[in-house]
């Protein structure tokens, strides 16, 4: 018998972007015979934040937070299986250290995704359209192919945020995602200055300041946070990464839920504890041959930006002063992190997809966000229902098993229930 060509079949679903959480349920979904599934993605091959490959920058979650180990320990596709195959497990164990290096992570995903059959790269999605009819989606591609599914999964991803008072701005500024590639350019100039608060603007400070006196630039780090926050990893804090969690927060009210989710930014935006103390540490190595020509201004918030001749001027605030300030500088780096924005291609079927009363996605428990409640999926950008757990690589295999059993309508991988010591609800 011939096989349909792919336009013409109907897949149980299509996810669309490739990041870990995606490529993980793409990795568990593969051993399901009674599934049919394919993904898409834009990029040529797998990438995961190149542009932040510095020397020695790893993960903040062990190697078991990788692709499948949480819901299939016995997966092909664990990190410890692509270690084996690397010939480079021994050395793994020795090196005595469970957080992988970021590259090695990337790697490791690169080498998980050219081992699926259901994953597709160079392919853009254009349009997503539901044919009532079929009761299926019909998702469209630039190229002209057609793909037709009962459900989706979306795994886009967060893009890089430019802050509102950089829109628009010229000159050569770098986002943290297109660091490394704008390095050598950078080291040129006669000052750089660094705009953020979390790990990705404590790396890139901390390998500025490294090369500081090679290069002879002057050094800034604004932030707006008061102080520089550690990230919280003690062990009952972690326990806020559970299914017990995710149930208490998916229930309280819209108000607190957002409330909390600004109020809980240092569990996960912030800063490894020995990456602020190395800095520490070279600053009082660096100053020892007499002052560094580097600042670090906290409760700093950014209000305006000018480029002009070569230079940026940044109009700054110091929050607790309420006193307003200058800085000029020839290089600028916003280390201002990732914001989830919706789909262009999800125009056509927005009246299906549910919101709250802030416009965001109104994501259900199973993390669904459409009218039936079990028709198109969410990977991540919901930490407003979900809290920290959503962009948690460690909750990636939880959240798979919960949409992989939404998919099947039976539990295939065990989804667990309770993991905690402590009781959050009443």
């Amino acid at each position: 018998m011939t096989a349909l060509p792919e336009s013409a079949r109907s897949y149980d679903f299509v996810g669309i972007g490739l990041g870990p959480f995606n490529l993980g349920l793409a990795c568990l979904t593969e051993p399901i015979d009674q599934l049919d599934g394919l993904f898409l993605d834009s990029k040529p091959d797998f990438e995961w934040h190149a542009g932040m490959f510095l020397d020695g920058a790893h993960l903040q979650t062990p190697f078991m937070s990788d692709l499948v180990t949480l819901a299939d320990p016995t997966s092909p596709y664990s990190f410890l299986n692509y270690l084996k195959e690397k010939g480079r497990l021994y050395s793994f164990y020795i090196r005595e250290n469970f957080y992988p290096l970021r590259v090695e992570y990337d790697d490791y995903c690169r080498w998980a995704a050219n081992k699926l059959s259901c994953v597709r790269f160079n392919t853009t999605v254009e349009e997503v359209t539901y044919d009532e009819g079929a009761e299926l989606y019909v998702v469209k591609t630039t190229a002209g192919e057609t793909f037709r599914a009962r459900r989706l999964v979306l795994g886009t991803g967060t893009p890089p945020y430019i802050p509102e008072a950089c829109q628009g701005l010229g000159g050569d500024f770098v986002h943290n995602s297109q660091y490394m590639r704008h390095k050598e350019e950078l080291q040129k100039k006669e000052s750089i200055t660094l705009v953020g608060s979390g790990q990705s603007a404590a790396e890139i400070y901390y390998d500025l300041l490294s090369e500081i006196d090679v290069h002879g630039y002057r050094l800034n780090w604004v932030t707006r946070s008061p102080r520089f926050f550690p990230l919280e990893y003690t062990k009952l804090t972690l326990e806020m990464t559970s299914p017990e969690y995710i149930d208490y927060f998916h229930a309280l009210p819209e108000d607190t839920r957002y409330r909390l989710t600004a109020e809980q930014k240092g569990l996960f935006k912030g800063i490894d504890g020995d990456l602020i103390n190395e800095i520490f540490d070279l600053l009082y190595q660096k100053n020892l041959g007499g002052p560094v020509p580097t600042r670090l201004l906290t409760n700093s918030s950014l209000n305006s930006a000018t480029y002009e001749n070569g230079t940026y001027t940044l109009g700054l605030r110091q929050e607790e002063q309420e006193k307003d300030y200058e800085l000029a500088s020839e290089g600028l780096v916003l280390a201002t992190g990732y914001k989830y924005a919706e789909p262009e291609f999800l125009k056509p079927v927005r009246d299906r997809l549910c919101y709250d009363s802030r416009g965001n996605y109104d994501i259900a428990r199973n993390y669904a966000i459409d009218v039936t409640g079990r028709g198109v999926f969410l990977q991540n950008a919901g930490v407003h229902t979900h809290s920290i757990t959503s962009p948690d690589l460690g909750m990636g295999a939880y959240r798979n098993s919960s949409i992989i059993r939404e998919l099947l309508g039976s539990e295939y991988y065990p989804v667990e229930k309770t993991i905690a010591f402590q009781e959050f609800a009443v």
